[in-house]
């Protein structure tokens, strides 16, 4: 939920990467490597959610390309890569923040080429491809590179913090070699329990503080010119057909308090909403497919006792 909350936070953050074009975070390279592939999925999916509920970005009739496109094609293609990176570089905490960087850089591009193919399948204009793929991919490498500046300052914090939090560095430390009768041995495996029951609170309290000032404070001063996919449709012709969004006059629409004037403060309060929403949500979420995945083991348990 956590993870979800956070990412909401930071795609808020649009930030400048070509004249008069914007871009902000995916997400799905920081959500899989820091809980894992399927979960990670799960984290985009609860934002996406929320976003289209609450503030009429995106809705529920392209929540499955959203998800398809942002949530599971950014999640593979990142995953596969830096597990591939970390399988080859020395077992380090600057390798494993090369490879997020890495991972998250190519896992933006992979996702304009996912889109331009959805495009190509059900677009509603005739634009030629071609034109749509080099622009989408062309402003999308641009983006790439401030996501995975984010994504490797956040999972390089974490692994500095907590290593045995990030999913993707599991299994990755060097054993431990002792010296016996003159010759080196791989040291018994410790135990991981007490690890594993180490507390996340001060973890967990830093992560929320930290999304809750960034979608309540920061996100004020985010770049306002279009983002990437927004100025490829404007400039392509790509968005001749939109409709206004069926919730544009909700309360949060456009990450605003309606009826709240003043701008700083109407950003600042939604933010602050979505990201407390995005954890309550997340949370839920994760809470109920936990208990269903506890339940289908105690049940498994007494089948093989039966």
């Amino acid at each position: 939920g956590l993870v979800a909350a956070f990412i909401f936070a930071v795609q808020m953050l649009n930030f400048p990467v070509a004249a008069g074009t914007s871009g902000h975070l995916l997400g799905g390279a920081l959500a899989a490597i820091l809980v894992g592939p399927y979960t990670g999925v799960l984290c985009i999916s609860v934002v996406l959610l929320m976003q289209g509920i609450l503030f009429a970005d995106g809705g529920l009739t392209a929540l499955g390309v959203n998800v398809l496109d942002m949530g599971i094609t950014t999640t593979v293609v990142a995953y596969a890569l830096f597990r591939g990176l970390v399988g080859v570089l020395p077992r380090t905490r600057r390798s494993m923040t090369v490879a997020s960087f890495v991972a998250a850089l190519v896992s933006v591009p992979a996702a304009a080429v996912v889109f331009t193919l959805i495009y190509w399948i059900g677009g509603t204009t005739d634009i030629a491809i071609g034109k749509v793929f080099t622009a989408m991919v062309g402003v999308h490498v641009l983006i790439g590179i401030g996501e995975a500046l984010i994504t490797a300052l956040t999972v390089g914090a974490v692994i500095a913090v907590r290593p045995d939090l990030v999913h993707g560095a599991r299994g990755l430390t060097a054993p431990l070699k002792l010296r016996v009768g003159g010759e080196l041995v791989d040291a018994p495996a410790r135990e991981t329990a007490p690890v594993a029951g180490r507390s996340t609170r001060k973890v967990w309290a830093t992560g929320l503080v930290t999304a809750l000032v960034l979608a309540g404070f920061v996100s004020f001063y985010a770049s306002a010119s279009p983002d990437g996919l927004e100025k490829v449709a404007a400039d392509q012709g790509i968005d001749e057909k939109t409709e206004p969004h069926a919730s544009k006059d909700s309360p949060l629409a456009d990450y605003g308090v309606r009826d709240i004037s003043d701008a700083r403060i109407s950003g600042g309060l939604a933010g602050v909403i979505g990201v407390g929403a995005t954890v309550v949500a997340g949370s839920g979420v994760f809470w109920a497919v936990r208990r269903r995945r506890t339940q289908d083991a105690l049940d498994a348990r007494t089948r093989e006792t039966v």
